[in-house]
């Protein structure tokens, strides 16, 4: 049997196991995209293999993973202790925000709109005319609409791995529950599976892919 059809088996399985369990799992106000990707992606990021501190394990549990803008389902078994992360991306020389990373906040704003008492985290340093991608996210999101106190600023990572590190030393100080990371859809398996490394099992690790 090719890896593939192996694949393929593996997420039919998980279907029809998490189809199953999600009436038991989940709560009666569920706002999550319940479908079987999210519920699949659910259950690789729990008891699936991606909550472990074996990076081999987790890049192989990644791959199985259907990067989706639908919303996680772990924002529902805790929305309180599930923190939504924004990463950043380079500024313009003025400190202006590339549509890349309005994109990415345009995800987010839905994510956070939908999960009201979720905190957000942006992360990213590299300063443009004295203006940081995590200040230049966190005020395009208050302009939105976001309150500032839900808004927590990483603003010295220079790379997705220190996004990833920097964002841990937060979650973890907090006693987050849970994560969604926000970012392209070309960087998203990449950062999840930084993010993941970095909780090195702690808590489980999920994603959404900014649409455009």
């Amino acid at each position: 049997m090719s890896q593939r059809s192996r694949t393929i088996r593996t997420r039919l399985l998980l279907s029809a196991l998490v189809a199953s369990a999600a009436a038991a799992v989940l709560p009666a106000t569920a706002q999550a995209d319940v479908t079987p990707t999210t519920l699949i992606n659910g259950v690789l990021s729990t008891v699936g293999g991606c909550q472990t501190p074996m990076r081999d394990a987790i890049v192989g549990c990644t791959r199985m993973e259907t990067l989706t803008t639908q919303f996680p389902v772990n924002l529902d078994l805790n929305q309180v202790g599930t923190n939504i992360v924004v990463l950043g991306a380079g500024l313009l020389p003025d400190g202006s925000m590339r549509p890349l990373l309005v994109s990415r906040l345009q995800a987010a704003l839905q994510v956070a709109r939908r999960y009201p008492l979720s905190p957000i985290i942006v992360s990213g340093g590299v300063p443009q005319n004295g203006v940081t991608e995590a200040g230049a996210m966190r005020g395009w999101l208050i302009a939105n609409g976001i309150p500032w106190f839900r808004i927590t600023e990483e603003n010295t990572s220079r790379s997705t791995v220190e996004n990833a590190r920097n964002t841990n030393a937060i979650l973890a100080q907090r006693g987050a529950a849970s994560a969604v990371v926000v970012t392209s859809p070309d960087h998203l398996q990449r950062a999840m599976v930084d993010f993941r490394t970095a909780v090195a099992g702690r808590i489980p690790i999920a994603g959404v892919v900014a649409p455009f």
